[in-house]
């Protein structure tokens, strides 16, 4: 497998978070309409969900279907027994993000990946907002600032890890308490479990309807990753991931833009990506 680094600095990003669309349940999707993170009303058109072309079908799956409160969602795991997790941005010196996974899977071995989703909030040129570590080197700063939109809900929070040790913390703590740079890690917001209980940040089922995606450790060390295949509110999210994925802490990805590569099933969501998390089989 080729390795997933970046080591040029990123562009300054703009201060306008790219507009991605909704997906109806089961099929992916991609919107013609920049809105804004928080913009709901988008123009969905079909998206071509076919993987680049690869014999992976009878090989076990990190990911499956899963319906809670209603919702369509896929639910994949990352096991630190056997997947290992990076941050992707661009391929070669970084000054061209990848855009979407099916440019991200061009560079790699399909059969060496066990999933790959999107992993963080991004402004309207591709550059993460917030902390962006890939392969232990920072591409961006830990942002403690306040603005709109989801990635300055309070709490927001860093997903991040090296080795087998994976963890999600609130940016507060992340900066009070991480010393050493982690392998991988992205700051997005706003977080959705703390210890166990649905952050401050969200509340218990709002009015806001987004596909949206995130990420949760349970007890065992597991990242549990979901992406809700129709609308869903944050509350929705964070307690799907605490009642049925067992997950302690958990953070929101993005809205809209949410989107899924799956070697194995073929699934290969279009919505445009900035930074990008890859769950890499052991040994592969």
């Amino acid at each position: 497998m080729k390795r997933l680094c970046v080591i040029a600095p990123l562009l300054v990003a703009s201060a306008v978070l790219a507009g991605c669309g909704e997906q109806k349940a089961g099929e992916p999707v991609v919107s013609v309409s920049l809105k804004g993170e928080d913009g709901e009303e988008r123009v969905p058109v079909a998206a071509d969900s076919a993987a680049p072309a690869s014999d992976l079908s009878g090989l076990p799956s990190a990911c499956s279907p899963a319906s809670f409160e209603g919702v369509a969602l896929t639910h994949c795991v990352a096991d630190p027994d056997a997947h290992t997790i990076s941050a992707a941005y661009g391929s070669g010196d970084g000054s061209v993000p990848y855009g979407d996974l099916k440019t991200l899977s061009r560079s790699v071995d399909a059969s060496t990946i066990a999933f790959a989703m999107n992993g963080g909030t991004f402004s309207d040129d591709l550059t993460p907002r917030g902390y962006l570590v890939t392969d232990g080197n920072r591409l961006a700063e830990l942002d403690r600032g306040s603005g709109d939109g989801n990635f300055y809900l309070k709490p927001n929070g860093v997903f991040f890890g090296t080795g087998r040790a994976w963890r999600v913390l609130s940016t507060d703590r992340f900066f009070s308490t991480v010393r050493d740079r982690p392998q991988f890690g992205t700051q997005s917001g706003p977080m959705l479990l703390i210890d166990g209980e649905l952050s401050d940040a969200i509340s218990e089922n709002g009015n806001s309807r987004a596909v949206r995606n995130g990420v949760g450790i349970d007890e065992g060390g597991k990242a549990h990753f979901v992406i809700s295949n129709a609308p869903i509110s944050y509350g929705q999210l964070a307690r799907f991931l605490r009642d049925e994925a067992k997950a302690t802490d958990a953070l929101f990805l993005d809205a809209n833009s949410s989107s899924l590569w799956n070697p194995v099933s073929g699934r290969m969501d279009d919505g445009r990506t900035g930074p990008i998390l890859v769950v890499s089989k052991k040994g592969e």
